[in-house]
């Protein structure tokens, strides 16, 4: 019997604890996430995208295509604010629903403000910051995302990001023959740290794979590694940049 006492009162203490940090939160423990592709699934907290969280996302294009792809495909509108030479044609091949992605090239010195518009009415929101905002800013705009159940992706830091996602500096090609071929493929190592977590999570992919999408890497032995500045260049051959317009 008291056994049965025990675990009712720490039963009733863990709904308690969760109904606190759910209200400090500003949403459910088990909301349904925007979907991710498997491979960083694998890595996000909760699996996916949580609504109403921002998360600091490295500057790597094909990064920020990979977050947005899933979300696109499964019906949610996505936007991308202050990047004005996002390559259209380049996020198609990485997977991306172009007919629900709405581009903002150029929102001036009211970034901010523009940032938190959009996100009263598309779920998935990515901007590139023009400048630095303020901790009253930051916190204006996390509780509009709270309130609407937006996804914030910025890349660069963010105060309090539900997690930040990043590749490390070792890409690794491949395509390549003896001075002749096609860059095909990049491994690089994708690293997710997150408030929740007490060590970051870290996989090997292929960003972009074969298709131009995203895939877990099973790296050969003729990948070759190339300065970032040269790797930039021939992929962009490969993967015509279209100016968004």
């Amino acid at each position: 019997m008291r056994s049965i006492v025990r675990n009712t009162a720490a039963a009733h203490e863990v709904q308690r604890l969760r109904a606190q940090l759910e209200r400090v939160q500003g949403r459910r423990l088990d909301a349904p996430v925007q979907p991710a592709h498997p491979v960083l699934s694998e890595l996000l907290p909760g699996r996916g995208l949580r609504p109403g969280a921002a998360y600091a996302v490295g500057s790597s294009m094909a990064l920020l295509f990979a977050l947005l792809a899933e979300p696109s495909q499964a019906g949610s509108w996505c936007a991308a604010i202050g990047m004005p030479h996002l390559g259209a044609e380049a996020a198609a091949h990485a997977g991306v629903e172009l007919s629900r992605l709405v581009l903002i090239p150029d929102p001036g010195a009211r970034w901010l403000a523009v940032t938190a518009t959009v996100a009263e009415v598309v779920p998935v929101v990515a901007v590139r910051p023009a400048a630095r905002a303020s901790a009253a800013e930051v916190s204006r705009l996390t509780a509009r995302l709270r309130g609407r159940g937006a996804v914030l992706l910025v890349q660069g830091a963010w105060p309090q990001a539900e997690a930040t996602i990043d590749l490390a500096d070792d890409p690794r090609w491949s395509g390549l023959g003896a001075g002749h071929g096609l860059l095909s493929a990049r491994a690089v190592t994708l690293t997710v740290s997150s408030r929740r977590s007490p060590a970051p999570r870290r996989a090997r992919l292929l960003l972009p794979a074969p298709d131009g999408t995203i895939a877990p890497a099973a790296e050969r032995t003729a990948a070759v590694r190339m300065p970032e500045e040269r790797v930039t260049a021939a992929h962009d051959a490969v993967v015509p940049m279209a100016r968004a317009v």
